[in-house]
This record gives structure tokens, C-alpha cells and sequence, in this order.
């Protein structure tokens, strides 16, 4: 080997530039050969070391990748590698909305614009919007000056206040989809080679493997945590009903754990709980949906679960998203059918316990009023053990409909009783008040329109004691047979609002408040003008109904009967000489003049 080739391969071993081993053929022109081959060799020593150096930067890169489990970070990490793999100015990364089919900005490195990082563009828009289009790299050595690209006036603004000119963009793919595009920018013009292109390609692929990978693992992550969520919220369900909890603690614990607004309903629509925000009774269709398939059915603002005993239909429970998510993931869905299956079990133990403190009830209120006098002092025991003081003063009701079953009429009625239950084929409430036929009318009202049909409710009372309370149903039966006889079914009323009738069907007639109640708007009018009213319709009576012999007996003129029975009229009200109402008025007054003697 000469001193030439042997000079050669030291440069070339301790890294030699090219223009070191240029300068060989400078001094030995006779080198030349061995000199453009030395060249040639460190050329491809370069590349060798720099695709050596590029390769480890990628491995070093897939494992950072690989490592992390934040999208958002990968991201970062993506955009960072591009930057310092290429030794660009500017990195960014845009991704793709295949709903509204735009691409947008996601991630910048080396950005210093307020502009840029807020561009959007529609697919096929600028360079990133036809490679997001093509799924092909595309570069430019100057991208407001190339012509190749479909260019609008807000990309390009983006790109002339970022100070961009040079650009290469790869796509980000996972299968045969683009989700991204990835970019490294130049401020000044720049050739980007093939080498660099292939480079910042293998970075796109392993960051969209990886990102993908970092969504899946998130997917998987909040499955477990919606799965471990669900179990924890079942057993904490199960833990209720073991404890005695209620319906209100049931939906509490459901709306703790998936959010927006938990309502419970029964199988006609009533609401029986709500926690959080406003939820409407379930759709007849969306129930009837869940209850063929057993599962819970999504509707237009929530869900809707069928709470079922077997074939039976119990009623609903309804989620509304409120605040929280519309959707709900499949460990989520579960746990809100769990629910339903809680509330049905806590909906059968309530029938169950109803049943039974209906049965004792029943049992209770039949003694009582069938035999009164056998043990006074075991039924009050008795009742107080169910919270009644029997010694206290009650109103007796009697409820009666002929469309609906009783046991039906009961349950609507049990919410104005203090004791109720079927006697004699009745529906008999005990009810602490001192207004019974007030509030028999309010009762007849209000089961009325629950149940769809009259119901006649009649009163009696108040009373206080077994024996009382058994005189006092007897008189509500009565004044049930006498209502129903004079075509007062749908109403409610006590023997007090019958009139005369009342009067002289009642246990205890009460004549005064019969007088008062007939005439004392006369009386009111009387006594505080002075007149003689109630003088003149005695008149009136007496006379047969006759005003100018009426004017004898009260020796004024004739005019003055009839001004007197029209004011009359007015403070009795029209029908006040129709037969039943003078029967009643000639009553009063007859009572009127024996209490006065």
C-alpha cells in the first residue's frame, strides 16, 4: 500500500470531512483516483451514520410512545420528535373531523403566531388538507407561491402570520383511515429530501400506532372503571334494601353514580320519586319497548327502564341526562337495569307489607264496628299499635263506586284515612277532622278524578271511642243509602247537607245548625238593618203563599210583601220556592219559632 492510500484511510478512519481528503489531491495531483473514491466512501459512511443515528431516534421515540397512556401527551411527545428529528423551526399536527369533514389544529411546537394554532380548513384545503384527502406526502419549498394546492384566503392569513414558507405534511394513518396529518415547517425556503420525507413518514407511523393504542387503552381504562363503578354501585344497592332503605335512597344512589336526574314511576305514569334535575313520566312506548326486551331503551333526552315482576309491569325508572352524559356505556346501562330489578324487589316488599297492615287494619276496623262493647280497651290497644288513638275524635266516611273494585277504592282512598279498610262490602275511612261533610265532598273530588268514575262519599261524626265510632258509621251508612236514593251519586256530604232529611235520618239532629244553615242569611239581613224579612215569610207561609192577605196579617201594604219577598229571593237564592226548598224554609222556621217558645 503507497503513502497516498495509506494517508487516505487514517483521514477516512478519524472522520475526515471532504475537504480534508480533497486537500490530498491538492498536494498529489497524481492521487486523484484514489482520492474521488476516498470521497465516495466517507459519502457513504455519512449516510450510513445518519440513517444509523435517524434509526435510533425512531426506536427512542416508538419507546417513549409506547409509554405513554395520555393521548394528549402523545401528542406533545409527536410534535416534539418531528421538530428535533428534522431540525425544523416548526412542528404541528391536525386532525381530522370525518363528521363535519374539516381538519384543525391540535398540537404546535415553535409556533409563535396567535393566529395559526386555531386554523381550520375543509378536507382538500392547503397542503394538510390534500394529503388529510390523498393519505399521500406532499412538501414545498415555498407553499403560498405553489400553485399545486387549493388555497383559501384563512389558511394562507394562518400561514403568512406563522411566517412559514417551506412545508412537508405526512398523513397519520390507522387501516386505510387518515385521523391526522403531521408537519415540519421551514421560515426560509428548503428542498426537502426523500430521506426526510421517509423519515418523518416512519415518525407518523409509529405516532399513529401509538396514538391509537393510547385510545384504546383510555377505552379500556374508563370500561374498568365504568365496570368497578358498577359493581360498587350494585352493592351498594343490594346494602339498601338489606337496610330498609326507600325508594328515594334507591334513586339517590343511582343519580350519585351515572349524574343527571333519576324519577321513579308506577305503571300508570305517577310519579313516586325524583332526585336531581326535573324528569317527565316515561313515554306508554318507550315503557312498553323495555318491558318486551327486558332492557333499557334510550329515548330522546335519557333512558328508560321498565321495572317488571315477571310478566308484570311495576312501573318505570327514568334517567334524564340533566348535566351529564346523553349516552351511557354498557357497564352504566347495566347498572341503571340493576336499579330497575332493586326497585321492583323494594316496590314488591312495600305491596307485601301494604298487605299485610292492611289485613291487620281490616281485621281492626271490622271488630270495632261490628262489636264495639266486646273489649273496648284491647281495641284501642290494638289501634295504637298501629299509631291510631281511637279515643280521639274521628269522622267516619263511607266510600262507594259501582265501576271500580273496592280493594281499588281503597288504596286511592288510603291517603286521607287514619284507618281504612272493607266492612260490609264498604269502603270505611276513620278520619281526624271536624269538618266531616266538608271533607267529604273534597274526598268524593278527589277519588273522582283518580279513578276515573263517581265515587259518593258519605259522613258522619266526629266521634271518639269504639262504641261512638260505631254509631257514627251506622249514621254514615245511612246517609250513603239516602244520597244514593236521591240521585246524589258523585257527591259528598254528611247528614248536615241534606236538609231535612239529614235531619230526620241523623242520630243526634243538630236544629240549629239546620235553622242557621236555611235561613241565617235572613237573619244576618234582619238584624242588621232592621227589617222584618223573617216575619214576612212566615207571613208568606201562613197565608199559602198568598201576598195580599199576607199584607193583612202584617198590616202593610201590598207593594211592601212583594219588595220584601224579592229581597228575599236574593238572599236565598232563586230556587228557594221550589218544593224541596220551601219544605225545607217552612221547617226551619217552624223549629225556629219552637226554640224561640
Amino acid at each position: 500500500m503507497d503513502d497516498v492510500a495509506f494517508r487516505l484511510l487514517e483521514l477516512l478512519a478519524a472522520g475526515a470531512r471532504g475537504d480534508e481528503l480533497a486537500l490530498i489531491a491538492v498536494d498529489d495531483p497524481g492521487a486523484g483516483p484514489a482520492v474521488e473514491l476516498a470521497l465516495r466512501i466517507n459519502t457513504t459512511m455519512r449516510g450510513h451514520r445518519r440513517r444509523e443515528a435517524e434509526l435510533s431516534a425512531l426506536f427512542d421515540t416508538a419507546g417513549d410512545l409506547a409509554r405513554l397512556r395520555d393521548p394528549n401527551a402523545v401528542l406533545r411527545s409527536i410534535v416534539h420528535r418531528a421538530r428535533r428529528l428534522l431540525g425544523v423551526e416548526l412542528s404541528y399536527l391536525t386532525f381530522n373531523d370525518p363528521v363535519t369533514e374539516t381538519t384543525s389544529m391540535r398540537v404546535t411546537d415553535g409556533s409563535v403566531s396567535e393566529l395559526f394554532p386555531r386554523v381550520r380548513m375543509d378536507m382538500g384545503v392547503g397542503l394538510g388538507g390534500l394529503v388529510a384527502q390523498t393519505a399521500r406526502p406532499y412538501a414545498t419549498p415555498d407553499y403560498l407561491t405553489d400553485e399545486r394546492f387549493h388555497h383559501s384566503e384563512s389558511v394562507d392569513a394562518a400561514v403568512r402570520d406563522e411566517g412559514l414558507t417551506a412545508l412537508l405534511a405526512v398523513p397519520l394513518t390507522v387501516g386505510d383511515n387518515v385521523i391526522g396529518v403531521l408537519y415540519a415547517a421551514e421560515r426560509s425556503p428548503r428542498d426537502f429530501t426523500p430521506d426526510e420525507i421517509a423519515l418523518l413518514s416512519s415518525l407518523a407511523d409509529h405516532a399513529a400506532v401509538a396514538l391509537d393504542n393510547a385510545r384504546l387503552l383510555a377505552e379500556i381504562s374508563a370500561h374498568s372503571q365504568a365496570v368497578e363503578r358498577a359493581e360498587e354501585a350494585h352493592d351498594k344497592l343490594m346494602d339498601l334494601v338489606l337496610r330498609g332503605g326507600d325508594l328515594p335512597a334507591v334513586a339517590a344512589a343511582v343519580a350519585d353514580v351515572l349524574g343527571g336526574g333519576i324519577g321513579m314511576f308506577t305503571a300508570d305514569g305517577a310519579e313516586l320519586t325524583r332526585i336531581g334535575p326535573p324528569t317527565r313520566a316515561p313515554e306508554p312506548r318507550d315503557v312498553a319497548a323495555s318491558h318486551h326486551s327486558g332492557r333499557a331503551v334510550s329515548t330522546s333526552d335519557g333512558w328508560v327502564c321498565a321495572v317488571q315482576a315477571g310478566p308484570e309491569l311495576l312501573g318505570s325508572i327514568v334517567r334524564s341526562a340533566g348535566t351529564g352524559a346523553v349516552d351511557l356505556v354498557d357497564a352504566d346501562r347495566r347498572l341503571f337495569e340493576r336499579a330497575a330489578v332493586v326497585t321492583a324487589l323494594l316496590l314488591l316488599l312495600r305491596r307485601s307489607v301494604a298487605k299485610a297492615e292492611d289485613e291487620v287494619r281490616g281485621e281492626l276496623l271490622t271488630d270495632l264496628l261490628t262489636a264495639p262493647d266486646r273489649n273496648p280497651s284491647a281495641l284501642l290497644d290494638r289501634a295504637r299499635r298501629l299509631g291510631v288513638d281511637l279515643a280521639a275524635p274521628h269522622a267516619v266516611l263511607i266510600a262507594h263506586a259501582t265501576a271500580i273494585p273496592r280493594r281499588r277504592l281503597a288504596t286511592a282512598a288510603a291517603q286521607f284515612a287514619t284507618l281504612i279498610g272493607i266492612h260490609a262490602e264498604q269502603v270505611v275511612l276513620l278520619v281526624r277532622t271536624d269538618c266531616p261533610g266538608t271533607l267529604a265532598g273534597r274526598v268524593s273530588t278527589a277519588l273522582g278524578a283518580a279513578t276515573g268514575c263517581p265515587v259518593t262519599v258519605a259522613a258522619a261524626g266526629p266521634a271518639g271511642g269504639p262504641a261512638e265510632l260505631a254509631r257514627a258509621h251506622a249514621e254514615a251508612s245511612r246517609c250513603l243509602r239516602a244520597l244514593l236514593r236521591l240521585g246524589h251519586e258523585g257527591a259528598g256530604a254528611s247528614m248536615a247537607e241534606l236538609g231535612f232529611i239529614g235531619l230526620l235520618l241523623a242520630d243526634h239532629a243538630d236544629h240549629t245548625a239546620f235553622i242557621r244553615r236555611t235561613l241565617g242569611p235572613v237573619f244576618d239581613y234582619d238584624r242588621e238593618r232592621g227589617t222584618e224579612l223573617l216575619r214576612t215569610l212566615d207571613a208568606y207561609f201562613a197565608t199559602g203563599g198568598n201576598p195580599p192577605r199576607a199584607k193583612d196579617l202584617l198590616h202593610v201594604h201590598v207593594n211592601t210583601v212583594a219588595q220584601r219577598l224579592d229581597r228575599i229571593g236574593r238572599l236565598l237564592g232563586a230556587d228557594w220556592q221550589s218544593p224541596h226548598r220551601m219544605l225545607e224554609i217552612q221547617l226551619a222556621l217552624r223549629l225556629h219559632a219552637l226554640q224561640a217558645d
